[in-house]
């Protein structure tokens, strides 16, 4: 009768151990589920140059383990399905192909990954893991208990809605990816946000302003800097060269 009553006690402790363990892992440099919903949905509202449709958001750290995925809509059917593991393939891209130095945005790498490009075959390499993408019930999908959370994702994308994440001081802390619209207002939505969350003292850069934006030089399919990506509609293009400055602080020695 003893070990009888223990039982409870014991199943109560594990799973306060591992709610408080993953409420830790997330780290005092991201957002907490609520916050990061609450300024997706915000950015979400305005005008991005694309459909306007609803998103998701997924944050990594710099191992690359998922910390927090959410959406925008009232219901995880109100944006693209698909789009949620997208959206963590952009984070593990950006994180996986950034340096303290030198920001890679995922719309950096379009032109790169193409036949003939410098970086062609990167897009298969680190392939997603399925296990994580496709585990657990489908009605924790995009709430603090997604079962992404807390395990590596894996995947390359290569065009517009991952960006690197740099703390107040400029450390390097992992990543953030969109998607659910064009590819170019994921890039305008991932940038906005970012810089709400104040995520973004950029080091340094590919694009003409010496930071990660989005590089829209492509004439007749062949990028003049290398690093550019397709223009999906003209006013997507000219938000993308108004968006926010970053905060940069330029890299330490």
């Amino acid at each position: 009768m003893k070990d009888a009553k223990r039982v409870p006690h014991f199943v109560l402790a594990t799973v306060v151990l591992t709610a408080l363990f993953s409420q830790a892992s997330l780290g005092s440099s991201f957002p907490s589920h609520s916050e990061l919903k609450t300024a997706l949905q915000t950015v979400v509202a305005k005008v991005n140059g694309g459909f306007g449709f609803h998103m998701w958001a997924t944050i990594v750290d710099r191992d690359g383990v998922v910390q927090a995925v959410v959406f925008s809509g009232k219901e995880r059917g109100d944006q693209w399905p698909g789009s949620r593991v997208i959206s963590a393939q952009k984070a593990n891209t950006a994180n996986a192909f950034s340096l303290p130095g030198l920001a890679l945005s995922t719309a950096n790498l379009f032109s790169a990954v193409q036949p003939g490009g410098s970086l062609f075959g990167l897009q298969f390499s680190n392939p997603v893991a399925t296990d994580v993408a496709y585990r657990g019930p489908s009605d924790a999908i995009g709430t603090k208990q997604d079962p992404m959370v807390g395990h590596k994702i894996g995947g390359v994308n290569v065009f517009g809605g991952g960006l690197p994440l740099y703390d107040s001081d400029g450390k390097l802390v992992g990543a953030i990816g969109v998607s659910g619209d064009s590819s170019c207002a994921d890039h305008n939505i991932a940038w906005k946000l970012r810089h709400n969350l104040n995520l973004d003292k950029v080091p340094a850069g590919v694009s003409p302003t010496k930071d990660d934006n989005i590089v829209n030089d492509i004439t007749n399919g062949v990028s003049a800097s290398g690093w550019g990506h397709p223009v999906c509609a003209p006013k997507a293009a000219e938000i993308a060269k108004a968006l926010p400055k970053t905060h940069a602080i330029g890299p330490k020695p």
